[in-house]
C-alpha cells in the first residue's frame, strides 16, 4: 500500500491518499465482511447483522434459507434455531426494501426515513386499493387491538388468483409497512408478522426527522465500512441508493479516495478498513460455501473485479439452460472463488448436484466445506453427483471418505 496522488484522480476533484494492489482490495473486502480473520462469535449473528449493515432474504431454501448461510459462512455450524431467535426475538431487528428485502439492525431504522417519505410520496404501491383509507384503517385497527398478526389473521392475504393476486389487506399492510406506520420484526413459518411501529420500535429510533441527505450520508458510510474499499457503483448498489445520492454525500462520509489497480474506476475506504490492512499480519480465511445472496458476491460486477468470478443465479433459468444448476454455490478458500457446488438434501445425504472446480487446489477446500455444511444441516453422508472433470470428481469423492 503505497500513498499518492494522480492527475487523474485530482482532475476528478478527489485526491487519491493511498494507492491499493488488488490483493490488498481483496483482502479488505474479505475482513471487511467478516471472512478474513477470527470471527466474533460473543456477538454471534447479531453481531454480523450490524457489521454487515443488511442480510438479504429469499424464499428459496436448499441448504439453507440464504439469511441463514450468511451468519453461518462467517461463524461456522452456530444452530440454526440460535440464528432465527438472533433476527426475530426481542427488537433487535426488522425487515425492510435495502439492496433487496432484508433483514436490518433496528439501529438503522432512522436511516431509512428517506425511502419511506419517497415511498409515501408515490401515493401507491404497484397494486392499487380501491378504498385505500378503509382498508388502512381496518389493518390499523386490527393490530392495535390484537397485536403482532399475519396477512392472514388480518383476513386473508391473497384472492385466489396468481401469485401477487393479493387481496386488499394485503395491499393495505404492504402499504403501511412501505411507509413506516406498520413495520415486520419477525417471521412465522416464513410469513411476515406485522405490528404497529410504534409499539415495535424502540422509542429512542423511533423517529423520522433525519432529513433525506443525513439518511443517505450513514448509508453509504455504513456500505462503506461493510465492504472495506468500494467504487461509487459499489456504495449505491449496497443499499439500492442512485448514484446521485453518493455523490452528493461522499464527501462527508470519512470514507477515504484510493486508486487499485486494475479498477477502472475511482474507489473510496474505511479508514478502519486501511488501518486493518496496515496492521495485519496474515489471518484466517474461512473456508465456506456462500449464498448467492451474500453481501460479499450479491453485486456481480463486484464480484468479477475482485474475484475475477462469474456468477449468476439460475434458478429461475429453464433447466435444460442451466450452466452450473439451480442454486450454485461459490466455494470460498483462502481468500479466492475456486468453484461452486449445487446442493440438495435427500433425507440425510448432502447431494451435491454439480460440482464445478477451479483445478486440483480446490478439491480439499471443497470436501471441508461440504463435509461442514452436512454437519450443520444434520446430513451424515455426502454424494456427488456430477462434476465435468472425472479426475477431479475422483479425488473428490476420495477426500470425502
Amino acid at each position: 500500500m503505497t500513498t499518492g496522488t494522480t492527475t487523474a484522480a485530482a482532475s476528478k476533484g478527489r485526491t487519491a491518499e493511498a494507492r491499493l494492489s488488488a490483493e490488498e482490495a481483496r483482502r479488505m473486502a474479505l475482513r471487511a465482511q467478516g471472512l478474513l480473520g477470527a470471527p466474533d462469535r460473543r456477538a454471534g449473528v447479531r453481531g454480523v447483522l450490524r457489521h454487515l449493515g443488511a442480510v438479504q432474504l429469499d424464499t428459496i431454501s436448499v441448504l439453507a434459507r440464504s439469511h441463514e448461510l450468511v451468519p453461518y459462512a462467517r461463524l461456522g455450524a452456530v444452530g440454526r434455531t440460535a440464528v432465527e431467535s438472533a433476527y426475530w426475538t426481542g427488537d433487535h431487528a426488522f425487515e425492510y426494501w435495502s439492496h433487496a428485502a432484508c433483514i436490518l439492525p433496528v439501529e438503522e431504522w432512522p436511516h431509512f426515513a428517506f425511502r419511506r417519505r419517497a415511498m409515501k410520496a408515490r401515493g401507491h404501491r404497484w397494486h392499487v386499493m380501491q378504498d385505500s383509507e378503509r382498508s388502512c384503517a381496518a389493518v390499523r385497527d386490527r393490530l392495535r387491538a390484537d397485536g403482532p398478526l399475519t396477512a392472514t389473521e388480518l383476513g386473508g392475504a391473497k384472492n385466489g388468483g396468481e401469485w401477487y393476486d393479493w387481496s386488499e389487506t394485503k395491499i393495505a399492510v404492504e402499504w403501511l409497512l412501505d411507509t413506516g406506520e406498520v413495520v415486520c420484526t419477525r417471521r412465522r413459518g416464513w410469513k411476515r408478522v406485522y405490528d404497529l411501529a410504534e409499539r415495535a420500535v424502540p422509542d429512542a429510533l423511533l423517529h423520522d426527522d433525519i432529513d433525506d441527505a443525513e439518511c443517505t450520508r450513514r448509508l453509504v458510510t455504513q456500505a462503506g465500512a461493510a465492504m472495506g474499499v468500494a467504487t461509487r457503483a459499489d456504495l449505491a448498489d449496497y443499499h439500492r441508493l442512485k448514484g446521485e445520492q453518493v455523490d452528493a454525500v461522499i464527501a462527508d462520509t470519512g470514507l477515504v479516495p484510493v486508486e487499485v489497480a486494475g479498477w477502472s474506476k475511482p474507489a473510496w475506504a474505511d479508514p478502519a478498513a486501511l488501518a486493518a490492512e496496515s496492521s495485519a499480519k496474515g489471518g484466517r480465511h474461512r473456508t465456506t460455501l456462500l449464498s448467492p445472496f451474500d453481501s460479499l458476491i450479491w453485486d456481480r460486477p463486484r464480484t468479477e473485479r475482485i474475484f475475477g468470478f462469474t456468477h449468476r443465479l439460475e434458478a429461475y433459468v429453464p433447466k435444460p439452460k442451466r450452466v452450473h444448476g439451480y442454486f450454485a454455490m461459490p466455494l470460498l478458500a483462502g481468500g479466492r472463488l475456486l468453484g461452486r457446488v449445487d446442493p440438495a438434501r435427500e433425507g440425510t445425504t448432502l447431494v451435491a448436484r454439480q460440482v464445478s472446480l477451479d483445478g486440483p487446489k480446490a478439491v480439499a477446500p471443497l470436501a471441508r466445506a461440504l463435509r461442514e455444511a452436512a454437519e450443520w444441516v444434520g446430513c451424515d453422508t455426502v454424494r456427488i453427483d456430477r462434476c465435468d472433470d472425472a479426475k477431479l470428481a475422483a479425488a473428490l469423492v476420495t477426500a470425502l471418505d
